[in-house]
């Protein structure tokens, strides 16, 4: 797609700098309310499945790694259910918007999420545990999937060309925001309670706290309207005599080297991402011998560090570009297990927090700017399709399967090396894509869709 970007908007530190539309901080915050909400279940997932959910949902086994692996396999199902969702709420939101799924995906997942909290477990139902975990995964996996999409391209289509890539960093910056609350919640209560009473009915209230996140999630987002450009996009469609197409199969035809690229950029940052902040808990605690209550205690830490990046990090998008950045943060992901581990068998804070901090930091190089890279790939008519199934498809074959792979290889191999090479493959992949992208920095959302019209809907139009 040649299309030039407007050099009045791209300097970002300059005079011309456009003007942040009044509203864009209510939209920004109620993109940011559902995603922490999602995160937050989520990960509160992610870390019950290595301190809880292999203990009480799986039978018991002389191997400490067998009910690791056995509960992040229930934990692979969210991501496995992801792209369904992606493909789901992408098809209607381009029809009909993105706030309404927005508000359906908060609530799928808030439900199914406090439904698990109420789980009996194997001891009480055997293999019926397990099995109900898998259908409410399954579930929290579809809304999760249906909700990042939405949540970036409602202040992405929102924000001005010129800082398109400051704003919509934001939703990024609730990742680390919900993963702290996560944490924080399950600090406390494994801090304040044994570790009988911890794993009897303790971990349940994180679970139940979900309710309330929800609630006031739902209630902000309701606050708010589509983009301008996304209205004008469906009243053409709606005015329009020809059929204008939308929908996954739409932007696979006329989009697949966007997606392509979408997926590969993104695999090599969530390989990163579950490693630092999913696999680390169970190296930290069965290899290195850490309690929980200190494991949890840095990590939430960490993600207050990356939290204050991530805007930063966005907010260089707009001044050096994406490609740069992204090309910068697939370099180190190659690097960074090769120093992390060294420093995380340690076993002193301090050193730990470095290793953790410095990786979520070289993932936010990556995960910051996602979503204005690929925004900029796909017209307005199908942007949530495209962002969505490149975004979650990737989770499948990183995110999904990084965690089981990490504790088999230590497992097998008895070392942090197949496993600093698995990192490195990863961060490998996505510098190969990252190398390939458009610079899209300034861009302007309407130029895209002009060019969309002249080579793909003007040409269906046109009679042979």
């Amino acid at each position: 797609m040649s299309i030039q970007t407007n050099p009045t908007e791209t300097n970002v530190a300059g005079s011309t700098q456009e003007k942040a539309p009044s509203g864009l901080r209510r939209v920004v915050a109620a993109s940011m309310a559902g995603t922490i909400v999602e995160w937050y279940e989520f990960f509160l997932y992610a870390t019950a499945a290595t301190l809880v959910f292999n203990v009480l949902f799986f039978p018991k086994s002389d191997n400490p790694y067998d009910g690791i692996i056995a509960a992040f396999g229930t934990y692979a199902v969210g991501f496995i259910a992801r792209p369904l969702g992606g493909i789901v709420f992408a098809h209607f939101g381009d029809r009909y918007g993105r706030k309404h799924l927005l508000q359906v995906a908060i609530v799928m997942v808030g439900t199914s999420t406090f439904l698990m909290g109420c789980l009996p477990t194997f001891d009480s139902i055997g293999y019926f545990a397990p099995v109900l975990l898998v259908a409410l995964r399954f579930i929290q996996g579809i809304a999760v999937g249906g909700e990042w999409g939405g949540a970036v391209l409602l202040v992405g289509e929102h924000a001005p060309a010129s800082q398109r890539g400051f704003w919509s960093s934001w939703p990024q910056a609730a990742l680390p925001l919900g993963n702290l609350l996560a944490t924080l919640v399950l600090l406390v209560l494994s801090s304040t309670l044994s570790d009988a009473a911890f794993l009897a009915w303790g971990w349940r209230i994180g679970f139940w706290l979900s309710v309330v996140i929800v609630a006031v999630g739902y209630y902000v987002r309701t606050k708010v309207q589509d983009a301008p450009i996304f209205q004008d996009t469906k009243e053409k469609i709606e005015d329009s005599d020809s059929q204008i197409n939308y929908g996954v199969f739409e932007v696979l035809k006329k989009y697949p080297r966007g997606v392509i690229t979408a997926m590969g950029v993104k695999f090599g940052e969530n390989v990163l991402y579950y490693m630092v902040v999913t696999f680390s808990i169970t190296y930290l605690s069965v290899w290195v011998g850490m309690e929980t209550g200190s494991i949890l205690g840095l990590i939430l830490l960490a993600h207050l560090t990356q939290f204050i990046v991530m805007p930063i990090i966005g907010r260089l998008n707009d001044i050096v570009g994406r490609r740069p950045l992204q090309i910068l943060g697939a370099i180190l992901t190659i690097g960074w297990a090769f120093i992390a581990f060294p420093m995380l068998n340690t076993a002193q804070p301090l050193i730990i927090f470095l290793a953790i901090a410095s990786g979520l930091i070289v993932q936010s190089l990556l995960y910051a700017g996602q979503p204005a890279v690929m925004a900029e790939m796909f017209p307005t008519r199908m942007r949530y399709a495209g962002v969505s199934f490149g975004y979650q498809m990737t989770a499948i074959l990183a995110g999904s399967m990084a965690p089981i792979i990490a504790t088999s290889l230590l497992s097998n191999y008895q070392s942090w090396i197949p496993v600093s090479i698995y990192i490195a493959i990863a961060g490998g992949i996505s510098l190969m894509f990252s190398l390939t992208l458009r610079e899209t920095k300034g861009i302007k959302l309407e130029d895209i869709d002009a060019e969309d019209h002249r080579k793909h809907v003007m040409t269906a139009q046109t009679p042979n």
